[in-house]
């Protein structure tokens, strides 16, 4: 993709975004978040089971129940705003590799170029050290709030939201000013409050299948 044409699609997503912002933030209940229709920052976090991982193992919540702190983020490989976060989502697990915080990456697109053949093939060429689990149901993405690919979420030891939103205030990773993943971990192993807790996370809306209404007779 071209620089002319990725900027276009930056400006588009940022637009949809802001409108979908601005509609959540009517329909929102007082007990979600800012930017999140479903969680608040210290709400526990949701957990998952037996998610298929593209190492060929199933992974659960209880996998990462002794990480100082977790950050779990939903992406996908037909997004150009998850592409473009994989280099720093690679270096984030390098940066915090000795200091027990664990990283998952979770898929819930179900498009082909998003299912567990092609997300192995991204995991491999990319190097990936982390968990990266496909959830076919949807319902890890829908526990979380999840509307974004991609979008993170960093837990605490106690496994409460500390910080959900976007990974720095750059889709494209240009020129990044604030780093708000890596600083809500930091806080989070230092035992600091996190000053920075909520963002705007912009991206490609993830892709839920409409559930089917039950019909009454």
């Amino acid at each position: 993709m071209t620089t002319s044409i990725r900027s276009l699609f930056w400006v588009a997503a940022l637009y949809l975004a802001t409108l979908y912002w601005v509609a959540l933030g009517l329909a929102m209940p007082a007990a979600a978040g800012t930017y999140n229709a479903v969680l608040d920052i210290g709400a526990s976090a949701p957990a998952w089971q037996d998610l298929p991982g593209t190492d060929g193992e199933k992974h659960s919540y209880d996998s990462v129940a002794e990480a100082e702190a977790v950050v779990v983020v939903f992406t996908c490989n037909s997004c150009p705003y998850a592409v473009d976060v994989e280099d720093r989502l690679v270096a984030l697990a390098k940066q915090f590799a000795d200091q027990d915080v664990a990283i998952v990456a979770i898929n819930v697109n179900k498009v082909e170029e998003d299912r567990m053949e092609a997300m192995q093939e991204r995991a491999k060429a990319k190097g990936f050290t982390f968990p990266y689990l496909w959830d076919e149901s949807q319902q890890i993405g829908k526990a979380y709030g999840a509307k974004f690919t991609p979008e993170f979420f960093v837990l605490g030891k106690d496994r409460k939201v500390a910080y959900m939103g976007a990974f720095d205030d750059s889709p494209e990773g240009h020129e990044v000013g604030k780093t708000y993943v890596v600083d809500a971990i930091r806080a989070v192993l230092a035992g600091k409050t996190v000053e920075v807790t909520e963002t705007p996370p912009i991206g490609c809306l993830i892709r839920y299948e409409r559930e089917r209404r039950r019909r009454t007779r």
